[in-house]
């Protein structure tokens, strides 16, 4: 995505300027628990986007049988490690490591996943913090783009912790009337037909149909469904051409500004810790 590479070329400028003046580079400590071979990939891709924006990457393996007291004091040893900017944990975990406890053992000011409850609670709040990276790819397009969202009416469809809830309350500080729907939501047809934003996060294929759109709107899906062998999203992308103004891709859509907003919160926690303000 062009908007994934223009916003990457920036921060390797600040990382450049950064190391111009002296200083060390940011630092992202990847852990990974097991061996899933989507976790994997995942990483790989954060490995070679850190290397060009010349952000330092470490990589911590732990074998799938670890237990949680053992990945509790890997996050230990990261958290007191000065040279560490970013901790992220890699998920899923394997099962019986609870990934709610080991982001609580995460030193908020490295949390750049922004899912540690003082991140979440700072967002909730207004304040100044790390913010989980998709909702903020989420708000890059929509203001690439150009769409509106003061006053407009907004609809997330999904009200997950990594992504529902916090895109939610980042369109509230962007003065947008916002619905958030579930799987008990009423006659969910409608609430979408209402919406100028929406952004489906439901993890349920091609559940939001072209007649679900109000003409003109701005669709984000977030999707990532198999159907058949196929990817899809939750919204019926071909449907939905030619209703909304804007319709992203299940596939290649805000998932390339996922990695590098986690390049830009790994950039911003190091100059938090560090005592200085943004180059650029």
């Amino acid at each position: 995505m062009a908007l994934a590479r223009e916003l990457r070329a920036g921060i390797a400028a600040e990382v450049t300027a950064l190391r111009d003046a002296g200083r060390r580079p940011p630092c992202l400590a990847v852990v990974l628990v097991g061996d899933n071979p989507a976790s994997l990939s995942y990483i790989k891709g954060k490995r070679r986007a850190c290397a060009r924006a010349g952000i330092d990457s470490r990589e911590h393996t732990l074998p799938a049988d670890s237990s949680e007291r053992a990945v509790l004091d890997q996050i230990d040893a990261l958290n007191r490690d000065d040279g560490v900017d970013g901790i992220l944990v890699q998920l899923p975990l394997p099962k019986g490591i609870r990934a709610t406890t080991i982001t609580e053992a995460t030193d908020p000011a490295k949390d750049v996943d922004g899912l540690h409850t003082r991140n979440a609670g700072r967002l909730l709040a207004g304040l100044p913090g790390l913010r989980p990276c998709t909702p903020l790819g989420i708000l890059e397009v929509l203001d690439r783009h150009r769409v509106p969202l003061e006053g407009a009416r907004a609809v997330v469809v999904g009200r997950s912790t990594l992504v529902g809830k916090p895109v939610a309350l980042l369109l509230l500080e962007r003065h947008a009337t916002v619905t958030i729907c579930h799987s008990r939501t009423r006659d969910l047809a409608a609430v979408c037909r209402d919406a100028d934003v929406l952004i489906a996060c439901a993890g349920s294929p091609l559940l939001i149909r072209g007649d679900w759109i109000r003409p003109g709107a701005a669709v984000i899906d977030l999707g990532v469904n198999v159907v058949d062998g196929q990817q899809v999203g939750d919204v019926d992308f071909d449907e939905a051409l030619g209703i909304a103004s804007l319709i992203t891709p299940s596939r290649g859509g805000v998932g390339p500004l996922t990695i590098t907003m986690l390049l830009r919160n790994t950039l911003e926690a190091y100059e938090a810790r560090c005592g200085i303000g943004r180059t650029a």
